[in-house]
């Protein structure tokens, strides 16, 4: 994507404006990590110094967060588009819900009990559970998800485990911070592309007398470990149904 950038400022100074142009195109998706600084080099043709100087400038503005697994955008936007891959939560959002808000909360907690025996967490160990909300224009909850990720999910997928540092050291020192509107709409992909193939299997019912689906979704790897949990209730007057599907690990 052509761009015109001024030639009478420094040259890191342009190329930061070159490399926030990519990540605001999309060409790097929001919460994912960037190329190394000798491939960003090389692609922007230019030295190494250069592009980390060009890094910090992003750093300090907001727009780029570094930790020990290296730098990662941290614009809010929706995700590149690919059809491998499968908008996390499932279900969460449907295509007539025009004018409903989102909100996203990751924290660093013990799970609901009944998650952590599907995990095979110990008691009251915690690890990296997402909530979710979607409410209507007047404030009324539309659905409401719970996920919670499993030792397995934190050790092979190294975009999770970069979440887990950043809520694990944001809180009050007890171990329980949490990050607002994480982007991890791509934590399916995430998963295939560290050679993961995913099984889901999805049971949906209905409370006694509610106006509202439960959907409680299961996701295992191909060696049967489990990879997370998730409780999703809709606002919605379907019947009950359970499906199973698999999404294969990325070649």
């Amino acid at each position: 994507m052509a761009r015109t950038i001024p030639h009478d400022q420094p040259l890191y100074r342009r190329i930061a404006k070159e490399l926030l142009g990519e990540l605001r195109d999309g060409t790097i998706p929001p919460g994912e990590r960037l190329p190394a600084e000798r491939r960003l080099a090389e692609h922007f043709e230019v030295s190494r110094v250069t592009v980390r100087q060009a890094l910090e400038v992003l750093r300090r503005d907001g727009q780029v967060a570094t930790d020990r697994r290296g730098s990662h955008a941290v614009l809010p936007g929706a995700p590149v588009a690919d059809p491998a891959w499968l908008a996390f939560p499932v279900g969460s959002r449907a295509a007539d819900d025009s004018g409903a808000v989102d909100r996203t909360a990751l924290s660093w907690e013990p799970p609901p009990p009944g998650h952590a025996t599907a995990l095979d967490l110990a008691p009251h160990r915690p690890t990296l559970v997402h909530r979710y909300e979607s409410t209507d224009a007047d404030g009324h909850a539309l659905r409401t998800a719970v996920t919670s990720f499993s030792t397995v999910a934190l050790a092979e997928v190294e975009e999770l485990a970069r979440y887990r540092d950043r809520t694990d050291t944001t809180g009050t020192g007890t171990g329980t911070g949490t990050t607002a509107s994480p982007q991890l709409r791509r934590v399916y992909d995430w998963m295939r592309r560290a050679g993961l193939t995913l099984h889901h299997r999805d049971a949906i019912t209905r409370p006694d007398g509610a106006a509202s689906m439960r959907v409680t979704r299961h996701v295992h790897d191909q060696y049967a470990r489990p990879l997370e949990i998730t409780d999703l209730v809709v606002r919605t007057r379907q019947e009950a149904l359970v499906y199973a599907f698999t999404l294969p690990a990325a070649r």
